[in-house]
């Protein structure tokens, strides 16, 4: 009797004795073996005529324009072994850019390429494989993954070492923000992808080819990368001879909690090493004419820096803040007209409206150039996106908002409505103010 009345209440306690194993166990994802997103983005702007005392042949135009972009991407990834994933990227874009893409340290929209056109264009954005070392060991601390675009769903320790190599973004792995990073669901001006003055090795599609190694442990990151830079200035061919031309990049990151919420800075450093021209010497062998950036190409190195802040101010409000700075002495490379930028902005969730799923942003940026830039652009010269003949020197600033309405209809689904404010366009104050309206249409599956 005793020993069936152990029995009895063993089967009674087993369902409770087990529960924690159980939720353990839902808690555990398993590791998708593969897994498929994918998106779509149109953008479309417009903006008003404006007054200019002159344009140049990079100008923008003083006239009314408008514009628009489209892209979609699948994001295929694939699981090739524990701790090894293969992803690949294949993108459709097409798109009409207000003044061929010139006028603008600043551009309004991120979306738009230096090859963008009418036609639809398909192509390999990213084929590249990720191989991650755990080190924490089987009692380490670890960290669930979610199934998301270019991440499959698994386990990781927090202290890791990551290797990261072939076809994709800079941008993919270094200076990273939550609030400003991505013009298809957050701000759309280049001011607020990256660090303005952060000339990243990129094709004229915005991806390249190459290497990155992270080292992950606690509150800290730090990484490098190499890849490698285009033929040309803003070119799509890419330099293969990473041992001769390249981009370097070096990153320290580190996470930290304020007042209960979490933030974390990040301190970037990069190289680059091409054949590029210099607007010193441009200026020079112009001998009082015009300056040919072209005619002064060599190999030459570039090198800059910046400061990256994120920081959750509450459960649905974040901030974001960064400085950033190149030596300013070499063409544009492959990014962005700038050589000094200062950019700040917060982004709140509608939760307190009763929209969770809306986002309002709000971000204000500063570009500027170096001297030697600022004499080339005086004397007549122009660069691979600015250049108005002549140039009565101001920093270019840039206002911008935008408002994120989710469609209820259809799942992870937006359409935002954006405004850009721009004065001193291509930092010349004889030209603006700009307004670029746009409206943004988001989906992703």
């Amino acid at each position: 009797m005793k020993l069936r009345h152990l029995n009895h209440c063993l089967s009674a306690l087993l369902p409770f004795l087990l529960l924690p194993l159980a939720a353990a166990a839902q808690d555990a994802p398993e590791p998708e073996r593969w897994n498929a997103k994918f998106q779509a983005t149109y953008i479309w702007q417009t903006k008003p005529g404006f007054g200019a005392a002159y344009s140049g042949v990079n100008s923008l135009s003083p006239l009314a324009e408008k514009s628009y972009s489209f892209t979609s991407t699948a994001y295929l990834g694939l699981r090739l072994a524990r701790d090894t994933e293969l992803y690949f990227n294949p993108e459709l874009v097409q798109g009409v850019a207000m003044s061929n893409l010139t006028g603008l340290g600043g551009l309004p929209n991120g979306e738009l390429q230096k090859t963008a056109g009418p036609n639809p264009t398909l192509y390999r954005a990213r084929l590249f494989v990720r191989q991650t070392w755990n080190m924490g060991g089987e009692g380490g601390e670890r960290e669930a993954v979610a199934s998301d675009a270019n991440q499959l769903a698994g386990w990781r320790s927090k202290d890791r070492v990551v290797l990261t190599a072939g076809n994709l973004a800079v941008t993919d792995i270094f200076d990273s923000n939550a609030y400003a990073n991505d013009p298809r669901t957050q701000f759309m001006n280049w001011s607020f992808l990256t660090h303005g003055a952060y000339d990243f090795a990129a094709d004229s599609r915005g991806y390249s080819m190459g290497a990155a190694l992270e080292y992950y442990t606690g509150d800290w990151a730090f990484r490098f990368g190499r890849f490698m830079q285009p033929k040309e200035s803003n070119g799509l061919a890419l330099d293969r001879s990473l041992l001769k031309h390249y981009g370097d990049q070096y990153e320290l990151e580190k996470g930290y909690t304020l007042a209960g919420r979490q933030g974390a800075v990040k301190l970037l450093y990069f190289r680059n090493r091409a054949i590029m021209g210099g607007f010193s010497d441009a200026i020079a062998n112009a001998a009082g004419g015009v300056p040919d950036i072209a005619t002064v190409r060599k190999l030459r190195v570039k090198q800059g820096w910046g400061v990256n802040l994120e920081q959750s101010l509450g459960d649905n409000v974040g901030m974001f803040a960064r400085l950033g700075r190149s030596d300013g002495e070499s063409e544009t490379y492959a990014f962005a007209e700038i050589d000094q930028s200062l950019s700040m902005g917060v982004s709140v969730k509608g939760s307190g409206w009763g929209r969770a799923q809306d986002t309002l942003g709000l971000a204000y940026a500063r570009n500027g150039l170096s001297a030697s830039h600022q004499a080339f652009l005086a004397a007549g010269g122009s660069g691979f996106f600015i250049g108005d003949g002549r140039l009565n020197y101001r920093p270019e600033t840039i206002l911008e908002g935008y408002y994120s309405l989710a469609l209820d209809f259809l799942k992870n689904s937006a359409i935002s409505f954006g405004m850009q404010y721009i004065r001193n366009p291509a930092y010349n104050a004889d030209r603006g103010p700009v307004k670029v309206m746009s409206v943004r249409l988001h989906t992703e599956f």
